[in-house]
């Protein structure tokens, strides 16, 4: 409630064990005390699947942009655990409707202190940019 009411904006992540409503309403309860200054972010979820860390629910952003009123936001980096799958998330992101992605980039990820493997270095955020273009323009969003 502090957070709600400290009027700064607010990141809401989900949890990789949160259903879509509770994520939902967990937004309403901030917005009910008067902060005005959600967006909501998906970042995986929990499944039987091994191959990757979590899988990015996608689903979650097209039910979050009906749903909703506030800004959804996508991280691919945290939504696999995989840095060679972050861009074609980021594409299947924003072809979803995502208004914004939350990217980890470092300059050489085999040195970062954490989470390296999910982390694309300044090249492949290069061609991030350059392959989510099409889909920007196919939304009418800007670069």
């Amino acid at each position: 409630m502090e957070a709600a009411r400290s009027g700064k904006p607010i990141l809401l992540k989900r949890g990789m064990s949160e259903r879509i409503e509770e994520w939902l309403l967990a937004s309403e309860y901030i917005l009910a005390h008067g902060n005005p200054n959600v967006l909501l972010c998906e970042r995986g979820i929990r499944t039987f699947e091994t191959y990757t860390r979590n899988t990015l629910d996608l689903a979650a952003v097209a039910v979050a942009k009906k749903e909703s009123h506030l800004p959804v936001i996508v991280d691919p980096s945290q939504g696999c655990g995989r840095a060679d799958l972050v861009i074609a998330l980021c594409c299947g992101a924003v072809a979803m409707g995502a208004d914004g992605l939350l990217v980890e980039v470092h300059p050489n990820p085999a040195e970062a202190l954490s989470d390296g493997q999910q982390q694309v270095d300044f090249a492949s955020f290069r061609k991030l940019v350059q392959a989510i273009r099409p889909f920007l323009a196919a939304a009418n969003k800007a670069a």
